[in-house]
């Protein structure tokens, strides 16, 4: 064998154990962020049905449910039944939140408009969640729509279709996107609150990915990026926001925001340009707080938030 091509061999078998460890590490922190991202931290609930009822002294009648999604995998939310024929709200947190973070505005839409209200936890989120993972806003709109096919099945008290014509859907962050993206496919929902809504997935994934490993790099994105994509098996739909907003047509549109949303509140404020009909379209991004504060927000601050999300529905959903 000639000496460079022993040399060569050599040169191979020294650097391949190192390839191989730096590959090793690559797929190992790709592993770690994928994990991180889709199993976002799960707290306690702020609030139970339970909770909610001993610290306000008020009997509510809160009801555990589960649905099926068209994945064939189960959801799960709180219910507030209306009155036969009224409207029904679903309530969306935001990536990291819960449903329990919203259990108050929900409360107060269902007492004040009598509307039913829906509050499910999305995927990977709540305590002990049904579905381990979260898509990252791949999927959730497709649950919401599975939600509302199954708020057309219940029946009242006297065995009638309890939820009339008509859909109303709020949403922060992650879950105002999904509300977004299931509109749009849904005619009957005819209302949209949508608080800080983020561009894209991948607008979301960047952010979750800082907090994971605490780095902002755009690198370390693309590959995040990649391996979600192999994990969800190419289903990681990045559309942006802008392209569902245009297939919005006659619902009624409320774009909220505030400074604690950060550059989500500029994004939101753009947003309405995208609708093809602007004037159905109400922004308000000069807010003391947004969605993203609710679980933390003052007595006065949260009833003064609460206030505008209610009337928009209360004006425009009956």
């Amino acid at each position: 064998m000639p000496p460079r091509r022993r040399i060569g061999k050599r040169l191979v078998k020294s650097f391949l154990p190192i390839v191989l460890v730096i590959v090793l590490a690559v797929v190992g922190a790709l592993s770690f962020i994928v994990y991180c991202v889709s199993r976002p931290t799960r707290r306690p609930y702020v609030v139970t049905p339970a909770s909610f009822s001993r610290i306000s002294g008020r009997a509510i009648k809160v009801t555990d449910e589960t649905w099926a999604t068209m994945d064939g995998r189960r959801a799960r939310g709180w219910l507030l039944k209306g009155v036969e024929g009224a409207p029904a709200v679903v309530l969306l947190h935001r990536y990291g939140g819960d449903r329990s973070w919203l259990f108050n505005l929900g409360v107060k839409i269902n007492e004040t408009t009598n509307f039913t209200v829906l509050l499910p936890d999305l995927r990977g989120h709540g305590e002990n969640p049904l579905i381990n993972w979260t898509s990252l806003g791949a999927r959730d709109g497709d649950d919401l729509l599975a939600a509302l096919k199954y708020l057309s099945t219940l029946k009242s008290e006297n065995q009638k279709t309890l939820v009339g014509e008509g859909f109303g859907i709020y949403g922060v962050e992650l879950g105002a996107y999904s509300a977004l993206k299931a509109a749009g496919a849904e005619p009957q929902v005819k209302v949209l609150v949508l608080d800080s809504v983020s561009r894209s997935p991948s607008e979301l994934l960047n952010t979750a990915v800082s907090k994971c490993v605490g780095i902002d790099n755009s690198f370390v994105q693309y590959f995040s990026r990649t391996a979600m994509r192999l994990y969800l098996l190419g289903t990681f739909d990045d559309t942006n926001a802008c392209d569902f907003a245009r297939s919005i047509r006659d619902q009624r549109v409320l774009l909220l925001s505030g400074a604690d949303a950060g550059k989500l509140r500029d994004a939101t404020g753009s947003l309405q340009s995208c609708f093809p009909a602007p004037t159905n379209v109400e922004t308000r991004t000069d807010l003391p707080l947004s969605g993203f504060s609710l679980p933390s927000a003052t007595g006065e601050q949260g009833e003064a938030y609460d206030r505008v999300v209610i009337d928009f529905f209360d004006r425009n959903l009956r």
